[in-house]
């Protein structure tokens, strides 16, 4: 089968978007946790994190267009603070029903049972059931004039996360974390272990770590 831009520009709204969510493959299933300042809270499903950076730690989400009705950035432009907890097997269901559009004045982790937690020194909350979470600064928000997205860059400043999902390396093992993958816009994959590679170079033949 072969797609074309016309072909594209012609399906329905829905398939069309369907579609296009699943070209970029496996991405990452994250809960956005944020407060506005009166300490409302907020939590969204999000799968546009990139790395953007180690040093400083920088990561990026891409957020759909909309004003005040999108709580997320609201609440991050308002406090300038947010957390990015992955998505685990025992909380799909509850991460995916945080899509649903609820008025501003229902947090999303009354309405799904999920657990706010608080590191102090911080105006937003993390998820207290998810196994890897952040908290980030706002470090830079960019409008999007292509499409009226918004490109929101943070910087880590705190890490919570079992031990056993810290190699010696200071990779992350996310199969032992039980984090899942997301593809498309509803389907949520478990991880196998992973083939790791060493680091590569110029005319020497790949081998594994």
């Amino acid at each position: 089968m072969k797609i074309n831009a016309d072909n594209i520009a012609a399906m329905a709204s829905r398939e069309r978007a369907a579609f296009v969510n699943s070209l970029s493959g496996f991405k990452a299933a994250n809960l956005v946790g944020t407060a506005d300042s009166q300490g409302q809270t907020n939590l969204a499903i999000m799968s546009s994190a990139v790395h953007l950076g180690s040093h400083p730690p920088l990561l990026a989400l891409v957020i759909r267009p909309g004003g005040d009705e999108r709580h997320t950035l609201k609440n991050i432009l308002e406090t300038q603070c947010y957390s990015i907890n992955h998505v685990n097997a025992e909380i799909v269901e509850a991460a995916h029903q945080c899509a649903a559009r609820y008025p501003a004045e229902v947090s999303e982790f009354d309405a799904t049972g999920l657990t706010p937690l608080w590191e102090p020194g911080f105006e937003a909350p993390m998820v207290a059931e998810a196994q890897v979470s952040m908290v980030l600064r706002l470090r830079e928000h960019m409008p999007l004039a292509i499409n009226s997205t918004h490109l929101v860059i943070g910087e880590v400043v705190f890490v919570a996360l079992p031990d056993a999902a810290c190699r010696d390396d200071g990779t992350l093992d996310l199969v032992a974390a039980g984090t899942v993958a997301l593809s498309g816009l509803d389907a949520y994959h478990r991880v196998d272990a992973p083939k790791r590679m060493a680091y590569a170079k110029p005319d020497l033949p790949p081998r594994r770590l």
